[in-house]
């Protein structure tokens, strides 16, 4: 449980605005003591003789550090007004799920925080400085280093126009949204996974109790919200602990009710408050989706954009091409993965917990599904889906997931027939229908 929420805590603090530029504010703070310190202890004699240190008068270092941080405040909040309109135009353009992506951009985080940074450390030194009514003091390694700040503000300001226009391109946001589907993947589906142990000592489904249904009780959602994660070592060891047989209802990314049930625990006389507690405390609910857990999520986004592309008000199949190419090598990542197994044994090889998994023909369903009913007009977009699966076919290795493969392409070529006009057209789905129950036939 600790690890899930500290992964947990952690996302909820990348995606947010204000954390990154907190602690580099905190930074800035200490910076700026830290170079007093040795301003006021007078150890600036040997770095006086260096051309670049500022050996100006009290009213020169006043005129710098006002100027520096009034410029800062002020371009701070051009950069994020124009991060706004990016996250506006993204939303309206590619679906408002993008959001959060966005929201994770390290790299605005990052460019905010050096503005607000040097601002707080500029008025921190600026404040010390002291001209003739008092005893002169001009800290000279500290307004050296806030125009140092100054310079790399520049920089970062330069990197940020840059980053901000690239940032709202399609084939951008496509390819990062594709990175982070293969970063789930691998995390979600390691090379190795599913049944752990020696086959032969393995309890088999067959031996789930007879009467599981009718004697297992609910344990129900104690809040409402999306589930973002599931803690599956709590959940084993509770389960163990009390010599129980638990069935999972909801998969991450599914939304569940208050109220409704969360598992069904076997044998059903040892619920009581304090199991229901425990049992929903092991899941992490919240009021979005999240990739943590949730392989479909990152599918979903990348069709969205697909779906608005190909929409009437847009009319851009290419973008809608591009998601597809993403789709089908992810497709191709998960053929070759090993899916977990809904059956999962503790350390004495007893079955514990029964789980709501996710398979590779409902990720096809994912995938294809809506970008197939909603591509009616556009001919390319079925032929691109066509050639996706003749793709994927090559990396399958079971007759269940070619099954699912074939379905889909089934299913676009006997609806082409119906609803594409154009004889030519239909001949090149025709063609490269064939081709890709060709690549199915062939595995």
């Amino acid at each position: 449980m600790k690890n899930i929420k500290l992964s947990k805590l952690w996302d909820s603090l990348h995606s947010s605005y204000w954390f990154v530029p907190t602690l580099m504010a905190g930074i800035a703070i200490a910076l700026a003591f830290t170079t007093l310190s040795f301003d006021r202890a007078g150890k600036s004699g040997p770095i006086e003789k260096l051309s670049w240190i500022y050996t100006g008068g009290p009213d020169g270092a006043r005129t710098m550090l006002s100027t520096i941080a009034g410029s800062m405040i002020t371009v701070a909040g051009t950069a994020f007004s124009i991060t706004i309109v990016a996250l506006t135009l993204a939303s309206s353009q590619f679906g408002p799920r993008l959001m959060r992506n966005f929201m994770q951009d390290t790299g605005n985080q990052i460019v905010l925080g050096t503005f607000i940074a040097t601002f707080i450390y500029c008025l921190l030194v600026l404040r010390t400085v002291r001209g003739d009514d008092y005893n002169v003091f001009v800290p000279q390694i500290s307004v050296t280093v806030g125009l140092l700040l100054a310079i790399t503000s520049i920089g970062v300001l330069i990197y940020f126009i840059h980053h901000a226009s690239t940032s709202i391109q399609a084939a951008q946001i496509i390819g990062e949204v594709g990175s982070d589907l293969d970063k789930a993947i691998d995390r979600l589906f390691p090379q190795k996974i599913g049944y752990g142990g020696s086959q032969n000592k393995r309890r088999w489904v067959e031996e789930i109790p007879t009467g599981f249904d009718q004697e297992a009780s609910p344990i129900l959602a104690m809040s409402s919200g999306y589930l973002q994660a599931i803690d599956d070592e709590t959940l084993m060891k509770i389960a163990k602990s009390k010599d129980l047989l638990v069935r999972l209802k909801h998969r991450p990314g599914k939304f569940v009710v208050q109220g409704s049930e969360l598992v069904r625990v076997w044998p059903g006389e040892r619920v009581n408050e304090k199991l229901t507690q425990q049992f929903n405390d092991a899941f992490i609910l919240g009021k979005e989706r999240t990739e943590q857990q949730d392989i479909e999520f990152c599918i979903n986004e990348l069709v969205e954009v697909a779906l608005r592309a190909i929409s009437p008000g847009i009319n851009d199949p290419f973008t809608a091409i591009r998601c597809i190419d993403q789709l089908s090598a992810a497709l191709c990542r998960l053929a070759e993965r090993d899916f977990p197994s809904p059956y999962r044994y503790d350390d004495d090889n007893n079955l514990r917990v029964i789980a709501d998994s996710v398979t590779f023909a409902k990720l096809t369903d994912d995938a294809f599904n809506q970008i197939r009913q909603y591509s009616k007009p556009d001919v390319a977009v079925r032929i691109r889906m066509l050639e996706a699966i003749a793709v994927i076919a090559t990396h399958t290795r079971n007759k269940k997931d070619r099954a699912a493969l074939l379905h889909h392409a089934q299913v676009i070529q006997d609806s082409s027939r119906e609803e594409v006009a154009q004889e030519c057209d239909r001949a090149c789905i025709e063609e490269q229908y064939l081709a890709a129950v060709k690549a199915l036939e062939q595995q």
